[in-house]
């Protein structure tokens, strides 16, 4: 289960569509699941840069760093991130009541793992971290008007054991994990598009019995959001501070007494074969909805440099909710079309998408999707999905496309990834609305290898009522979210 990289040529639609990590200062400690090797010196000197960093908060001197090194680098692995992100949003308008909001963090991601022992067990620990370095405007508490909580929430500094765990594996047959660590799967995954990702308790086991075929299991008691210093029983559907849980950009559906969240259950499997590749994902979310998730693609390699993909997926819930005396009770489902290409700069991709989610009667939002854990974080795997927000955002049923042009840019010996998109919502009971995105990262070469500079910005605007900051003002305004990320991964 590894993360797609994002300095790749354009090989598949999800390879780009799953492209939310890199950019930041000479700041972050990041790619937790999976990392793009960097061979010779440069990780020699990585390695010992970041063992010396780690040995001298130990307070162990520079001989005893020199003569340990290699005994380090033998038994441990270390990565990390170092991450200076600044985002702002501008509303546009005036009056007593309406605001501008924005937020800066330093801070990353710092990865130890073990090398196998005892005939395949590892044992794990990341710490996540974001600082505010008092750079943020705190006024008008507990609404912090002034204030982007959803980058880092309103404390100083935002500090977690993201992952701590025991496994064992036999690599590409058996994996099982136990304790805190990090999914990557579609509707329960680190939503990693903040200062810190979401991270989860738990179990998570994968059997591979034969080559490109997976079965997946889980079993989560609490998780922990993107402004989250610790673990609790709850989701994106409770209020902020619920059970002290400092958890911002979420949907705050239930009221403070609500009962704690069980977790979830989930078994899910894949397979590819011959440019084809499906997913099979059944979740019980505990107290909320079971979901039913199918995802299938297909790429034809034509040998030209310009290979079409073709996709569908479908989405069906039911069961006892928490948020509806009806339950739950909706029906999605999604097509996508485009093609992967080549020319002289680099690889690309083009795509056009559609979303459906069918009215129903009855049932929390009449027929509207329930993700406890993407909710408000508009990081669902639907196709049509922007940066800001979809359709499984507390939208509603309704339908919406979306347009997106990947394209990598190789020149002078230097990388960029360009991505513009539009997509567009139509629903039944909020309205309308539309978000055009630019998003450009560059990767510098060289001695400053593993550092990206990225700037997204999203335009919300259109008739519903949600396009406001959730602190109670300036509903129905449009804004522009722009996001600066400066990442450097060691």
């Amino acid at each position: 289960m590894t993360g797609d990289y994002i300095y790749a040529e354009a090989t598949s639609q999800k390879v780009h569509e799953n492209v939310i990590i890199v950019s930041c200062w000479p700041f972050t400690i990041g790619g937790i699941i999976s990392r793009t090797p960097i061979e010779g010196v440069a990780v020699f000197i990585k390695n010992r840069i970041v063992i010396a960093i780690a040995a001298a908060l130990c307070g162990v001197s520079a001989a005893a760093q020199a003569s340990d090194i290699g005994t380090l680098t033998k038994y441990l692995k270390i990565d990390g991130q170092i991450r200076s992100y600044y985002f702002s949003r501008d509303y546009g308008a005036t009056g007593p009541n309406t605001y501008n909001q924005d937020a800066f963090s330093l801070g990353g991601l710092l990865n130890i793992k073990t090398t196998p022992f005892l005939g395949g067990f590892g044992v794990g620990v990341s710490f996540f971290t974001a600082n505010a370095l008092s750079a943020n405007d705190l006024s008008g508490a507990p609404s912090y008007p002034h204030l982007d909580a959803t980058l880092m929430g309103p404390r100083p500094s935002v500090n977690r054991l993201g992952q701590a765990y025991i496994q064992y594996e036999i690599p590409k047959v058996f994996l099982v994990r136990a304790g805190n660590q990090e999914l990557n799967t579609p509707w329960m995954n680190g939503s990693d598009s903040r200062m810190i990702p979401a991270s989860y308790q738990g179990v998570f086991a994968e059997v591979s019995p034969y080559c490109d075929l997976h079965f997946y299991g889980m079993r989560i008691t609490q998780w922990a959001s993107r402004t989250s210093g610790n673990y609790f029983r709850d989701n994106l559907f409770y209020p902020a501070s619920f059970d002290g849980d400092p958890m911002y950009g979420g949907s705050a559906q239930l009221s403070p007494n609500a009962p704690e969240s069980n977790g979830a259950l989930a078994f899910g499997a894949s397979y590819s074969l011959m440019g084809a590749k499906a997913d099979l994902w059944y979740y019980d979310f505990y107290q909320f909805a079971k979901m039913f998730y199918a995802n299938v693609n297909y790429t034809l390699k034509t040998g030209t440099g310009f290979d079409p993909f073709v996709g569908g997926q479908y989405v069906r819930e039911y069961g006892a909710s928490l948020l509806s005396k009806q339950g739950a009770n909706a029906t999605a489902w999604g097509a996508i079309g485009g093609v992967n290409y080549k020319t002289g700069i680099g690889g690309g991709s083009f795509s056009v998408a559609y979303n459906s989610v069918e009215p129903q009667n009855g049932g929390f939002l009449n027929g509207g999707l329930i993700s406890p854990y993407t909710v408000g974080y508009a990081t669902d795997p639907l196709y049509t999905t922007a940066m800001i927000r979809g359709l499984a955002d507390n939208l509603g049923p309704g339908h919406g496309y979306k347009i997106k042009w990947t394209q990598n840019i190789n020149m002078m010996d230097q990388h960029f990834l360009f991505i513009a998109a539009f997509a567009h919502f139509t629903t039944y009971y909020n309205g309308s609305s539309s978000y055009p995105y630019l998003d450009l990262t560059y990767f510098p070469q060289g001695m400053f290898k593993g550092l990206s500079i990225r700037d997204r910005v999203e335009l919300a605007t259109g008739t519903s009522a949600q396009y406001g900051n959730g602190a109670g003002f300036n509903k129905g305004h449009s804004f522009i979210y722009n996001r600066v990320m400066l990442t450097y991964a060691f």
